[in-house]
């Protein structure tokens, strides 16, 4: 494990409960905080989680990977990932990278390069391609409900103060650039899940900004406009981001010739209108428990170490999401429409 914040934690809880306590697992630490956070992100000060979750601890990581561990998790900050995951790679090990790959592009040819070398497994933690409600809507598309696709508008608004309730907002990587925060970066999930339905933009034009009065060096808001393509026509692509909303919202809205689509990702539920016979048919999934994402994230990496498949989303998949959410930055700095090949 290296790093154990909110998510290297839930990861840690998710792989004792599927392994047990048969596995041993190590750490790779630098700050060294004790409190377990809890499934709700809350802070047990009570606890201490290297002694909950029976961890031996290092403070360097040659010292921790000269143990030759099999799997790294690496869920530091995005802007480390990659030396980080390089070092495990040369290491010999099979890595589950957490979301983004990182915040730019330096490095990632050749941590590709080496996966390749050594033949190992890497897979990107974008735990959404799991949820039933992307998968419905996966499905409406793939059996052509909506006939002609006409647009899409996806909107995605948490107010970051919010996000971690144990932390003081102003320090958490979302709010430094250092970290490779900014709601681009940190709310990547929808560039990836759009990029799964719709393909690859071939261009955007991104507005954004630090707009709010929150105390923190990156954007708090981007609204980004994609090209993509569906049966050989331009499909306008809409992606509004925000730090700012509460409650927190999010949702996609698919529009086609014959019908629209709803995801209401807060309500778990997706909701089918079909324009020919007036009819709307609403699928709801609200007894599903999120870890369960985690959980079938993390089944499908084991298995794809164990049986050395390919993950659903490999380095080159997490790299697609990466392009988009750069160029998204790059068109909101210069102003300019930015062209993807």
């Amino acid at each position: 494990m290296i790093g154990l914040g909110g998510i290297g934690q839930r990861h840690l809880r998710n792989l004792r409960s599927l392994l047990g306590n048969d596995i041993e697992i190590i750490a790779y630490r630098v700050r060294r905080l004790t409190s377990v956070i809890t499934p709700t992100l809350q802070q047990n000060d009570e606890l201490d989680v290297e002694n909950e979750y029976g961890l031996r601890v290092f403070g360097d990581l040659g010292s921790a990977l000269a143990e030759r561990p099999d799997i790294a998790f690496i869920c530091n900050p995005s802007s480390m990932h990659v030396p980080v995951a390089l070092a495990c790679i040369e290491a010999g090990c099979d890595i589950f990278v957490e979301k983004p790959l990182s915040n730019d592009l330096a490095g990632l040819p050749e941590l590709q390069a080496a996966i390749e070398k050594h033949g190992r497994i890497a897979m990107v933690g974008y735990q959404l391609r799991f949820h039933p409600c992307f998968l419905r809507m996966q499905e409406i598309l793939q059996q052509g409900l909506l006939g002609n696709l006409l647009g899409v508008r996806s909107i995605v608004g948490e107010y970051l103060p919010n996000w971690h309730r144990y932390e003081d907002y102003r320090t958490g990587y979302a709010a430094r650039a250092s970290l490779g925060g900014g709601v681009v970066l940190s709310q990547i999930h929808e560039f990836d899940y759009l990029y799964a339905l719709f393909g690859m933009a071939k261009r955007l034009f991104s507005i954004g900004g630090h707009w709010s009065n929150l105390e923190i060096d990156v954007e708090d808001i981007a609204s980004t406009l994609m090209q993509c393509e569906h049966d050989g026509r331009p499909l306008p692509v809409h992606l509004q981001q925000d730090y700012l909303q509460r409650p927190a919202y999010r949702q996609c809205e698919v529009v086609g010739d014959m019908g629209r689509a709803v995801i209401n990702f807060p309500e778990l539920s997706v909701t089918l209108h079909n324009f020919e016979n007036g009819t709307e048919d609403q699928v709801s999934y609200k007894d599903f428990d999120r870890n369960l994402l985690f959980i079938r994230e993390t089944e499908h990496f084991l298995d794809c170490v164990k049986t050395r498949k390919k993950p659903l989303v490999d380095l080159n998949e997490g790299m697609k999401s990466l392009r988009l959410a750069l160029a998204a930055k790059e068109s909101a700095a210069s102003g300019q429409l930015v062209e993807l090949s």
